[in-house]
């Protein structure tokens, strides 16, 4: 009975002892087995490899194979482990046989480990290969088949396996060693990179040539006999040479590569990007960055999205070759703020529109402009008078922007960018002001083209789904496929309309010297697109699209130099059409009529048809532009019957008068207007004794009776300042000053315009703001002289 027991304790305490060594046994495999740092992989949409980061230990480790090539695990599998899939962990029968030849060599000349075995070494981090620790490999070994599949174990192998020098892994290693992806190799390359991780250091591409070619061709021999190759195949494998040297990993997409690498550190990331058009735009890229160089400009930036999905197809963040760097070509400018210049103006355009505040062709004043201590000026410093909204738009007009974003309100318009997330507007919308509109503000190219892109994929779901629009039909480009889900939203930062309306205006945007007459071609593509330059000429800016395609260019100085003609006409645009030119063509969007309105509208002024318009055109609005006003610009006025003189019924009865509609704009809008159309009728004179003679309400104060000004000389020889006086009759009016042609500014109240004219002879102009004129002939000479 006492040994009963006995015995009872003594198996309950064994039974104890081998519960705590079999826990002790199943968790000592580490979880992941391996914790090494990757290199960041970024592949294309097909699978090509686009370039790859080292890992922050200094090795080619690739992320883990996500399949073994066939020819690769037939070699690996002849040469390592021919029995893998059918033994728990080790090989009894290879233990013994290893045992034996070491005994009978008297040291270690075959281990007869497993894959698996080699696995758990690998983990382990290069401990001694002692009876001990191959025993705790195969007790691990055993422990790990019942946690992992064949195939898991074999994929980790695959991608933990020493290559030689600082190359881990099969994915590192058939593109540093053959310059292609794995699944590419051929049975040679495959049966050569097998045998590598027995004895790396030995054995190294370029330096034991004789050794590794002999254990290849054993290897392939050995296939032979398997029957995994005929005589043939055979033949020709060992025919082909060994690989001479390390090749470096392609470097398609770099700046793309450093975005992942601050994004998804350490992964393999397939992306959207198309690697066949990525190395056609970075061709483009470097040659028009070659004549850019000539003046200075040592930077261009290209995206290439797809409207629909919104995926990037092209990525080229800077100059594709690195050089010296000196001019920072490694900056990633897709995600640097700049100036916009005049990039946002197809926004407040559409935004307008949708509000219902212009229609598209009304005109829209250009004249000189102050507003506070702001005064806009057109990149030609000249002014059209009056001009369409679209065609201001098309003509990247800055005064009539400046004045219909006044009209609009900053505070909106800044919180409609907000909507197509442009990310670096992270001031208030004080801060920026009416300059919003002119570059006052920073946008990025990854906002920008992503914007366009919202607009044009709007417009697509409008169309597809029967007028629905979606949340994410508003948002920044990506990289990653991804499936959004259609659900459906009222509220949009411009309506599908005003989008289309917008995109119809850009369509006249002339194209660059390079592309004219490219409308005499029938089958030549329809882009709406849009220039930029900011203030300095540091950033060129061109957007264009068309039903498929965003394309976004910036071309520029990294550390923001300026250069005279850095415009975003001259230097982007024409990169931009050529990218275009790589891309197929594709049908216009479609109308969106069910937003819209079709109503008369008169044909010089652009507004809703009044009373007294003759001439008038039909056009496509939105709902709310039919609260637009009525004409404001066509009055009835009273002519005598010759039709050459105003008159009234001071002097004409009305049954001897003409009757007849004109088109009258305001004077300092009409002054400007007629110098650059000549069709456009003043209104005739009165007739004598029909309006009372009215008196000159401007005249010069300085200069007065001598029409010599003197300009005073300053002490380093150059000429000085002059200060011109005028006097005007009403106190509160405006005088606008020219010298000859160019426009000096605007004066209220005391009316002096401070000038600094060379020696010669001048025609002063002044204009009021009721259209008065006053002209007088000067000649500026040097004091000195007199």
């Amino acid at each position: 009975m006492r040994l009963c027991v006995n015995f009872s304790k003594r198996g309950k305490f064994s039974i104890a002892i081998f519960l705590i060594l079999f826990l002790f046994w199943w968790f000592s495999l580490p979880s992941p087995l391996f914790s090494d740092p990757t290199s960041t992989v970024i592949e294309s949409r097909n699978g090509e490899l686009l370039g790859a980061h080292i890992a922050s230990d200094g090795q080619w480790r690739f992320p883990e194979v996500e399949a073994v090539p066939e020819k690769y695990k037939t070699c690996v599998l002849a040469f390592e482990d021919r029995h893998f899939y059918y033994h728990p962990g080790f090989n009894p029968v290879s233990l013994a046989r290893a045992l034996q030849q070491n005994i009978r060599n008297g040291r270690v000349v075959s281990g007869g480990s497993t894959i698996t075995m080699q696995l758990i070494r690998l983990s382990r981090k290069g401990k001694p290969r002692t009876i001990w620790q191959k025993l705790i490999e195969l007790s691990l070994a055993v422990r790990a088949e019942l946690s992992y599949s064949k195939e898991e174990l074999l994929k980790l192998y695959v991608s933990n396996a020493p290559f030689g020098g600082n190359i881990v892994g099969l994915g590192a290693a058939a593109w540093r060693y053959f310059g292609r992806n794995a699944e590419y190799l051929s049975w040679a390359e495959s049966a050569t990179l097998a045998v590598l991780p027995n004895s790396p250091s030995l054995i190294y591409p370029g330096k034991q040539n004789e050794l590794l070619l002999k254990k290849r061709n054993h290897l392939l021999d050995r296939l032979e006999k398997q029957g995994k190759l005929d005589e043939t195949t055979c033949k020709l494998a060992k025919l082909e040479a060994l690989p001479q040297q390390v090749y470096a990993i392609p470097q398609i997409a770099p700046h793309l590569l450093g975005r992942v690498l601050q994004e998804h550190p350490g992964e393999r990331i397939v992306t959207t990007v198309d690697q066949q058009l990525q190395q056609r735009v970075n061709g483009l890229v470097r040659q028009h960055l070659l004549n850019l160089r000539a003046n200075e400009i040592h930077n261009a930036a290209v995206l290439v999205i797809n409207v629909e999905k919104g995926e990037v197809l092209a990525y080229v963040g800077n100059s594709p070759d690195p050089g010296t760097g000196l001019h920072g070509e490694q900056v990633d400018v897709t995600a640097a703020p700049r100036s916009s210049g005049s990039i946002l103006k197809p926004f407040l355009y559409a935004a307008m529109q949708d509000d219902g505040l212009i229609l598209p062709h009304t005109l829209v004043p250009d004249i000189p402009t102050q507003i506070g201590g702001f005064s806009p000026q057109n990149f030609n410093l000249q002014f059209e008078g009056a001009v369409p909204a679209s065609m201001a738009l098309s003509k990247s007009l800055n005064i009539p922007a400046v004045r219909m974003l006044r009209d609009f309100g900053v505070d909106r318009f800044y919180a409609v960018l907000k909507k197509l997330n442009f990310s670096n507007l992270n001031k208030p919308s004080g801060h920026y002001g009416l300059s919003l509109i002119l570059g006052g503000a920073e946008v990025n190219l990854w906002d920008l083209a992503g914007a366009y892109a919202s607009l044009g994929r709007m417009l697509i779901h409008y169309e597809q789904e029967d007028g629905a629009i979606f949340q994410d039909d508003f948002r920044k480009p990506i990289y990653q496929p991804k499936i959004f889900p259609k659900e459906e939203t009222k509220i949009t930062p411009v309506s599908a309309g005003a989008a289309w309306l917008t995109m119809e205006a850009l369509l006249k945007v002339n194209r660059p010297d390079e592309e004219s007459g490219w409308e005499s071609f029938s089958s030549s593509r329809q882009v709406a697109w849009k220039t930029g330059t900011s203030f300095g000429f540091r950033d060129g800016w061109a957007v264009g699209i068309d039903r498929n395609f965003v394309v976004a260019v910036w071309c520029g100085n990294a550390d923001g130099e300026g250069r005279p003609g850095l415009t975003g006409t001259a230097a982007a645009a024409p990169l931009m059409f050529d990218v275009f030119n790589l891309l197929p063509g594709s049908n216009w969007f479609t109308q969106p009529v069910d937003e819209m309105v079709q109503i008369p509208v008169c044909r010089e002024s652009g507004y809703r048809v009044g009373p007294h318009c003759v001439n008038a055109d039909t056009t496509w609005v939105m709902q709310k532009g039919l609260n637009t006003p009525p004409c404001p610009y066509h009055r009835l006025v009273h002519l005598d019957l010759s039709g050459q003189w105003q008159v009234t019924t001071n002097c004409l009865s009305v049954n001897e008068m003409l009757h007849q509609s004109w088109f009258v704009l305001p004077p300092v809008m009409e002054w400007y207007y007629k110098r650059r159309n000549p069709f456009y009728k003043t209104l005739p004179p009165f007739l004598a004794g029909c309006q009372e003679t009215t008196q000159a309400v401007m005249e010069m104060i300085y200069p007065r009776e001598n029409n010599q000004v003197f300009v005073p000389v300053q002490l380093d020889g150059t000429p000085g300042q002059v200060i011109l006086e005028a006097a005007h009759s009403s106190p509160g009016a405006t005088i606008f000053w020219h010298l000859d042609e160019a426009y000096l500014g605007q004066t209220a109240g005391n009316h002096q315009m401070p000038v600094n004219p060379q020696p010669g002879k001048y025609l002063i102009t002044l204009i009021d703001d009721a259209g008065n004129s006053f002209s007088k002939r000067i000649e500026v000479v040097l004091k000195n002289q007199h």
